[in-house]
């Protein structure tokens, strides 16, 4: 989909990779390598929630969350960490924070990271037609998953991994390793996150 006139010599690709991260985990970190490569962004932004409007409550505070995607981000080239809707709080809204971000890079190119749910979602946002004006958009392509009109697809292998099947296991006390990033396993041992969820949405 062809975005504003000023995005046609862009100085710099981002990638816009949302979500709670509640914790994150590998296939959040997968998918951000993926599009990274497939789409040839120079960065990709992991932008934490702090509330998102059409979802439940979190497990874990925003903050905490922000630190987990800070610990799970260390060291690997071309991802990073965002908070800056965290800083704003409130309910999260995804055109706000495309309007702030072509502000700071006016130059810059943005390319928004969906997964299928939130593809289906997309009609719900707020201003939604505002928003493939603002960015690109770009479809995180599984088996079934039906085409984004206008979307570029980033192909990514099968992955049965959900941040609310690793809360259960927090919850139970089960390990987290293999799970998640060891320091964000780790993290979430020493402040005992999740131990008294009994259900959540990831």
């Amino acid at each position: 989909m062809a975005g504003p006139a000023r995005r046609r010599d862009p100085e710099l690709r981002l990638g816009l990779l949302g979500g709670s991260f509640d914790p994150i985990h590998h296939a959040h970190l997968i998918v951000a390598q993926s599009a990274r490569e497939q789409l040839g962004l120079d960065r990709v932004l992991l932008l934490v929630s702090a509330a998102q409007p059409l979802k439940p409550g979190h497990g874990a505070s925003a903050l905490d969350r922000l630190r987990m995607v800070e610990l799970a981000v260390e060291g690997i080239p071309g991802l990073v960490a965002d908070g800056r809707e965290v800083a704003r709080g409130g309910p999260t809204y995804t055109v706000d924070t495309l309007r702030e971000l072509a502000a700071e890079w006016p130059a810059a190119e943005l390319v928004l990271i969906l997964g299928s749910d939130a593809a289906a979602e997309l009609p719900r946002w707020r201003e939604a037609a505002e928003i493939p004006r603002l960015a690109r958009l770009a479809l995180v392509q599984r088996a079934g998953a039906p085409p984004l009109e206008g979307a570029a697809a980033v192909q990514v292998p099968a992955m049965e991994l959900s941040s609310t099947a690793i809360r259960a296991r927090a919850a139970a006390g089960r390990s987290l390793r293999g799970w998640v990033p060891a320091r964000v396993a780790d993290y979430i041992s020493g402040l005992a996150l999740y131990r008294r969820e009994e259900g959540g949405t990831a």
